[in-house]
């Protein structure tokens, strides 16, 4: 927008100069006008020329002294030039002046000489400048600019003292002659060089300072222009562009006081406000962040009075498995999107924040009880049955939230924050949509950490064994395969359920670790099983999100099988629906892992988002029916119907389908009419450690 104006202001300029001109020449030629007397020409150049001086010093120390650590070539050689400028114009006030210089008194021609190289050191100096890019010198190069500037100032002056009687004169009797107005045609035409170069140069980035010091040249060329049409210099066209001339010594000043002190002042409080931004907002979403949250809500808190604030953090369900899935930038659009409608719905007074990764957090002010925040969080989570779009496919996440609210949660701003995310962490654990913090849930949360620490430590002591399921086909109820399931024995909690400990181990990693210990561990008992001369099966292993991701994953599993000496067919690897997001990679991984011989199966099949048009292209052998629609299938239509219709479709697919969760015999009647290949549940066995594994199934 600067640079727009001073655009339109150089125009302005440009316009209103050529006017002027036309103007003055108009009226000079209709109107007789009187010649000035030669006291009050002193009197008057005097004054400009002092302008003029005081001008070119106050550019030579701002273009010097300010920002010093911030040279550049055109400020520092704009700074020397100027230092010369004002030596020359010194010595043209002293000339009128009639002050003695080197013992003699200079004369009213020496003053013209010294108007003239003052210009032409201005101009020229200027075109030369500006013929090179800009770029940032070093301090220690100002030194030597200043060194060498001095010199050849002090030897101009010296030199102009021992030459000024063998200058020819460029006027006669106050007339001016053809040498001074060939002078001004030169003067001219480097100011017009000049700002032609200057225009050419800026032509697709014009910084305001150098639209300024083209309006100084522009100013210039006008004053040059009334004192060539002049023909005497006490004339009052000579007087104008006498004037205009030093009026470019002013934009001059402005032109370097914008590229030396207000344009690095205006940069300084961009930077400065920009890394205020970054400190109080969320590089990704664009939201307040944490910081932010905890001033806003400190405030709030300070002129609150008897009344409530509540604060909720909402968390994205399974953000993680679709940030692995689709990948970080995908992960990083959907944050985008959920932050972007929580905001476009939040009420007059409600704030959103981003609380880093998959948190968000929404102020709520002048509650009534908890009982309104509690409506108002579930208002906003509906918002998200309508599902997020990213890259043409439709997404349906779910929210969970924590809330707490002043004064009962929390004193502060940061117990309060604290408060409201311990209970957004204890609704997810519990699969809740809601909760409201209570201080048991401190409690909950530090036994939670132990649990973490001591997972750490779990794998190097041995605390991990297996027990397996069997898979049983259905028709004849033959053991026709095996489910290893990981259990942990804490050695003061005794065993850990695994709903616990597993989501555990993949928020921190150690999911890779435990889960080809599970793989070998699997495969080698299995090997033992074989060679102890038992009915070859096949072992189905569960592959974690982080597992799959693993580039090398399908060359590990290959060398661990190479290594127990286990054959690829009695292996299935089951993976879930969500591990499809992004097909490409899946797609190439599931590939892998088939070209090694190895059975692929979709376990919990029906609670993800697999694609059919993806699932028939896909190089799977199996779909599991997942536990949970097999349960209510004698009491609920839907269920029964969506387990007929996915066995159906695995037929026609040409899929194996097997039925989790089988624990009656009416259960197993229902699945036998839907053609089920296998099944697997309470109704066969629970998973059972491998000695009773053996004794139960593989000695019959």
């Amino acid at each position: 927008m600067r640079t727009r104006a001073e655009e339109k202001r150089t125009i302005r300029t440009a316009l209103w100069g050529i006017l002027f001109f036309i103007a003055v020449r108009f009226i000079v030629s209709i109107f007789s006008a009187q010649e000035m007397n030669t006291n009050a020409f002193k009197t008057v150049y005097i004054l400009l020329g002092s302008c003029c001086l005081a001008a070119s010093f106050a550019i030579f120390a701002q273009g010097w002294l300010l920002f010093s650590h911030k040279l550049s070539r055109y400020r520092l050689y704009t700074a020397a030039l100027f230092l010369c400028v004002a030596i020359f114009d010194m010595l043209q006030t002293i000339s009128l002046m009639e002050v003695p210089f080197f013992g003699h008194v200079m004369t009213r021609g020496d003053g013209l000489w010294l108007q003239f190289l003052s210009k032409l050191f201005l101009t020229a100096g200027i075109l030369v400048i500006y013929t090179f890019m800009d770029s940032m010198v070093k301090v220690s190069h100002k030194k030597r600019v200043l060194v060498a500037t001095a010199i050849f100032a002090m030897l101009g002056a010296v030199l102009f003292s021992l030459v000024r009687h063998m200058l020819p004169p460029l006027e006669s009797q106050g007339q001016i002659n053809a040498l001074m107005k060939l002078t001004g045609i030169g003067i001219v035409v480097i100011c017009l060089s000049g700002i032609t170069l200057m225009v050419y140069r800026c032509r697709k980035e014009r910084a305001p300072s150098l639209l300024i010091i083209i309006r100084a040249l522009i100013y210039t060329v006008i004053g040059q222009g009334l004192i060539l049409n002049a023909g005497s210099i006490y004339a009052i066209d000579y007087l104008l562009g006498t004037l205009s001339c030093s009026i470019s010594y002013y934009l001059m000043l402005k032109g370097v006081y914008r590229s030396t002190i207000e344009d690095p002042f205006r940069e300084q409080q961009r930077i400065e406000a920009k890394m205020n931004y970054l400190a109080f907002h969320d590089d990704l979403t664009g939201l307040p962040n944490k910081r932010r949250l905890t001033q806003r809500l400190d405030k709030l808190m300070h002129e609150s009075e008897n009344g409530r604030t509540g604060v909720v953090v909402f968390n994205i369900n399974r953000f993680k498995n679709i940030n692995d899935s689709l990948g970080h930038q995908a992960g990083d659009r959907l944050l985008q999107l959920v932050g972007n409608r929580l905001k476009r719905n939040t009420l007059s007074r409600e704030e959103v924040f981003s609380m880093g990764g998959d948190e968000f957090a929404v102020i709520m002010p002048l509650l009534l009880d908890a009982d309104a925040a509690m409506n108002r969080s579930r208002v906003l989570m509906q918002l998200f049955d309508k599902p997020i779009t990213i890259d043409d496919y439709d997404y349906h996440i779910t929210l969970c939230a924590g809330m707490a609210i002043f004064p009962e949660d929390g004193d502060t701003a940061e117990q309060l924050i604290q408060n409201a995310d311990t209970a957004v962490h204890h609704a997810k654990d519990y699969g809740m949509d809601v909760r409201h913090f209570v201080p048991a849930m401190h409690l909950k949360a530090k036994e939670r950490l132990k649990l973490e620490n001591d997972l750490r430590k779990a794998l190097g002591n041995n605390e991990f064994y297996l027990e397996y399921q069997p898979l049983v086909h259905l028709e004849t109820t033959e053991i026709v395969g095996m489910e290893a399931l990981l259990r942990w024995k804490h050695p003061k909690r005794g065993n850990v359920p695994p709903q616990e400990f597993i989501p555990l181990a993949e928020e921190s990693g150690l999911i890779v670790p435990l889960g080809e210990w599970v793989l070998r561990t699997a495969c080698l008992q299995n090997k033992k099983w074989q060679d102890a001369g038992y009915k070859p099966i096949c072992v189905s292993i569960n592959l974690s999100m982080r597992q799959f991701l693993q580039p090398q994953l399908a060359d590990q599993i290959g060398e661990i099988l190479v290594e127990i000496g286990l054959e690829p067919k009695y292996v299935e690897l089951e993976i879930t629906e969500s591990m499809t997001f992004d097909k490409e990679t899946a797609f190439d991984q599931l590939r892998r892992l088939k070209d090694l011989g190895v059975f692929i199966s979709i376990d919990d099949f029906g609670t993800g988002y697999s694609s059919l048009h993806y699932l028939k292209n896909m190089p799977i052998d199996r779909l599991k029916i997942d536990r949970s629609f097999v349960n209510e299938v004698m009491s609920d239509r839907n269920d029964a119907a969506i387990v007929s219709t996915i066995a159906s479709m695995a037929h026609h697919l040409q899929l194996k389908v097997t039925a989790e969760g089988v624990e009656n015999e009416e259960q197993l009647h229902f699945l036998r009419k839907q053609r089920c290949h296998e099944g697997q549940g309470y109704y066969f066995s629970k998973p059972v450690p491998p000695a009773d594994f053996e004794k139960a199934f593989l000695l019959q």
